[in-house]
């Protein structure tokens, strides 16, 4: 893989690598995007049950945004889509252009890698979940 900036005007600025990369710029910006949303919904939550002087089981709500905001950062910063990769898809194009990987193996591979990010995304997610759990109450 050539080491290329994530420029806009790039469009095969990576190559496909099973169970590495398997999206482009574009596909990339659409994960930060999912991270920013939410990073988002997780400050808001949190500061809602802070706020609302919710009990420490109702802050275990946190996992789904945080869970949310952690995939959309992994696949942006592995430049590895977790979707993609359970169905055997890439995409460096356009939005909307996947186009299926052929070998088996790779696919394999990719369906390991994706399998791996979620869980990966999960410990970042419980983990700000637990910390979140653990807060004093705001009462």
């Amino acid at each position: 893989m050539t080491d290329k900036s994530l420029n806009a005007d790039s469009s095969d600025e990576f190559e496909y690598i099973p169970g590495v990369c398997n999206i482009g710029v574009r596909e990339i910006r659409r994960r930060q995007l999912v991270g920013g949303i939410g990073l988002f919904l997780t400050i808001t939550t949190v500061f809602g049950f802070y706020h609302q002087h919710s009990s420490q089981i109702a802050r275990l709500g946190t996992f789904l945004p945080a869970l949310v905001m952690s995939i959309g950062y992994l696949q942006a910063r592995k430049k590895f889509c977790l979707g993609f990769g359970i169905s055997g898809l890439f995409n460096f194009g356009s939005l909307g252009n996947a186009k299926r990987v052929i070998s088996e193996a790779d696919r394999k591979i990719d369906r390991e890698a994706a399998i791996k990010l979620f869980f990966q995304a999960a410990l970042i997610a419980a983990a700000i979940t637990a910390f979140v759990f653990l807060l004093p109450s705001s009462k």
